[in-house]
């Protein structure tokens, strides 16, 4: 038995009562009380649970304006089913046609008769429209919840999600992970002042966790989830009572002002390890904002907005389905109607990739002036056969883990050359190999479809880049930096089209592809390459730019020949010029950039932002700032026309902290 609000009816006098019984029938009842009278019940639907070996629903929602009611069941899983306020009067004229004029269970002697139910086969039984099977595990779902036109769901897997509405299906958006060891979420409750709060059960403890601060605002000693409970609160209160032993508990509180005052929020809870940004949206009446993207060694990504006017960092969407630190983003600006649309993949330890669809628009109302949709798109794990493996623990893994310790996508691969409209990441991976992943949209998968392990040691930085001959040939060029301080150049053209031909006739599975044998490798450094960076020149040439943990920094110049005739596959890469500056840094060189053929600019972890002016077999330093941010863990680099036609750069330093420049 389970009770759901019923919109349209008023709260206090009128619920509605789901009733699961024998071989997976689940009852809707009306219920209305009257004072001094037996309550009024109607019988409004009856619906068909899938099959199962514990087959009852355990909570339930309505969506009054679409006519449907979302249900969790003890299998984990999430059903939709239709739902009509007039459904339930086929039963009730069926039963004044039989010659029962009192089809509400109700007689003279409060008795309660079971008279709607009599009835029961005037109405069909309904089976589900959706369903999303063992969505939150074995344990089962614990609540359903509407807000702002969203479905929200809890379960004892320690993860809440938010789901939407499509075409009468349900269609899981994105998933939270609250604070670590709040395994058993039992409900969600919206505040009045934007807050979400998690409810559930920590070991022995009852627990109230803020999505907002971060923090549990009350741990209650209970005895632990396996009891009847229930939660109010008020602005002058809070109470929460349980059963223990037998006896009824009451635990009460009275509001207490907060003598707490948070001077700066956090935006992680550990080190940030990379920074994006991904755009600026503009908001009618407000400066312009930029979006960023950081993730950090506290396994979490956070979407922020930076204003220069308020100089304050106000996060939008924290995505937390890492089970280990971010090491790395990539992202791929879509087409936005209005806002900003990207496609975001992050990944970092356990050999974990997750991609999410961000749509950014401006939003008066809330709290950055921009708000973000969150889609989960897909996600892909190297050791998943590892996980799904019984008695895993009387096995030694044979392979360690692996981390990703780089990203880049490959850019211009939507193109008419391609049977479907596949995307292609590279990754550098920490067990030496350069990965290269085919993600389908539309079927939500991300596929390993080619790697070399040619570099024999753990692989620190990549970046793709696209050659367009002068005939319009088009090659898929890709630079790695290894350890050892080796830059390597690899054409990848033969791959993805390879791999976009197996995935189109396979249906999305396929053998990896090994990779060819580098084009050039250059010893660049003396050590580990910790940043990379590769841009055009006006010439169609291109400037590669590295920095190293030896301090040193590195440019080289590169032209790609396409050979003719019976050759044009052949790709020659040819480098034109090296230059090298030792000792550019004091310490590692963690980010560096070319803004322009003439111009470089490094960031360090001795805390000094470099700009390099670049001459013929030479770097002659231009200027050097000062930042605040400890550990530099990477940089990002944007220009932006001013009004006056003037051009700016502006950068975005991480590490223990966040600065723009």
């Amino acid at each position: 038995l389970s009770w759901a609000p019923r919109p349209g009816l008023p709260p206090d006098t009128a619920a509605a009562l789901l009733a699961s019984g024998p071989d997976g029938e689940m009852l809707w009842l009306d219920v209305t009380h009257r004072p001094g009278q037996a309550p009024w019940v109607r019988l409004m639907g009856r619906y068909l649970l899938p099959p199962c070996k514990q087959r009852w629903h355990t909570c339930a929602a309505f969506l009054p304006q679409e006519g449907l009611l979302v249900c969790g069941d003890r299998r984990g899983s999430l059903l939709l089913f239709p739902c009509s306020s007039s459904s339930g009067w086929a039963a009730e004229s069926t039963s004044i046609a039989n010659g029962d004029t009192d089809p509400v269970v109700e007689d003279s002697s409060n008795e309660l008769e079971p008279s709607c139910l009599l009835h029961k086969g005037a109405l069909p039984l309904e089976s589900p429209l959706s369903v999303l099977f063992g969505l939150h595990g074995k344990t089962g779902v614990t609540s359903v919840t509407i807000h702002k036109g969203y479905i929200y769901s809890t379960g004892r897997d320690g993860v809440y999600r938010q789901l939407r509405l499509r075409d009468q299906k349900l269609e899981v958006l994105q998933k939270h992970r609250p604070c670590k060891g709040l395994q058993w979420i039992e409900e969600l409750h919206f505040t009045s002042d934007g807050d979400l709060l998690v409810l559930g059960f920590h070991a022995d403890s009852f627990v109230v966790w803020s999505s907002r601060t971060g923090e549990n605002l009350h741990c209650i000693p209970c005895g632990g989830g396996h009891r009847s409970w229930s939660y109010c609160s008020s602005p002058s209160a809070e109470v929460f009572a349980f059963i223990k032993s037998g006896d009824v508990m009451l635990y009460h509180r009275e509001a207490e002002p907060c003598e707490q005052q948070v001077l700066l929020a956090s935006l992680h809870g550990r080190e940030i390890t990379c920074v994006r940004r991904l755009g600026a949206v503009e908001v009618p009446g407000h400066a312009t904002f930029n979006v960023f993207v950081t993730g950090s060694e506290d396994t979490t990504a956070c979407v922020l907005v930076l204003s220069e006017n308020s100089r304050a960092a106000v996060p939008l969407a924290r995505l937390s389905d890492h089970i280990s630190s971010v090491r790395t983003l990539a992202f791929t600006v879509g087409p936005g109607d209005e806002g900003l649309s990207a496609l975001l993949f992050s990944a970092g330890g356990r050999a974990q990739i997750e991609c999410y669809q961000l749509l950014c628009a401006g939003d008066t109302a809330s709290e950055g002036a921009v708000a973000c949709q969150v889609i989960h798109v897909a996600s892909h794990r190297l050791d998943k056969h590892w996980e799904q493996k019984k008695n895993r623990h009387k096995l030694v893994k044979m392979d360690p883990e692996t981390r990703y310790m780089s990203l880049s996508v490959v850019p211009g691969t939507s193109t008419k050359q391609l049977p479907a409209p596949w995307k292609f990441l590279a990754a550098a991976c920490s067990d030496g190999s350069v990965r290269i992943f085919g993600l389908l949209e539309a079927a939500q998968k991300l596929v390993l479809v080619a790697e070399s392990f040619h570099h024999q040691r753990c692989v620190l930085k990549v970046e793709a880049f696209l050659h367009t001959g002068a005939g319009g040939e088009r090659r898929h060029l890709l630079c790695s930096a290894a350890t050892d301080g080796s830059v390597a150049f690899w054409d990848i053209t033969g791959p993805i089209m390879g791999a976009a031909d197996a995935l189109h006739q396979a249906e999305g599975e396929m053998q990896p592809l090994a990779l060819d044998a580098p084009l050039v490798t250059i010893m660049a450094h003396s050590c580990g390459v910790n940043s990379l960076h590769i841009r055009e020149t006006p010439k169609g040439q291109y400037l590669v730019a590295s920095g190293s943990d030896d301090g040193s920094i590195h440019v080289c110049l590169l032209e790609v020949a396409l050979g003719r005739g019976e050759a044009a596959a052949e790709t020659c890469l040819q480098v034109l010029e090296r230059v090298s500056r030792p000792c550019a840094h004091a310490a590692h060189v963690t980010g560096i950039r070319v803004l322009r053929p003439d111009l470089l600019l490094s960031a360090s972890v001795d805390q000094r932002l470099m700009l390099w002016n670049r001459c013929p077999g030479e770097l002659v330093p231009l200027s050097t700032t000062f930042f605040h941010v400890p550990d530099l863990a990477e940089l990002d680099c944007w220009e932006v026309v001013e009004a006056g036609g003037e051009l700016r750069y502006y950068c975005v330093l991480c590490g223990q902290g966040l600065e723009m420049l």
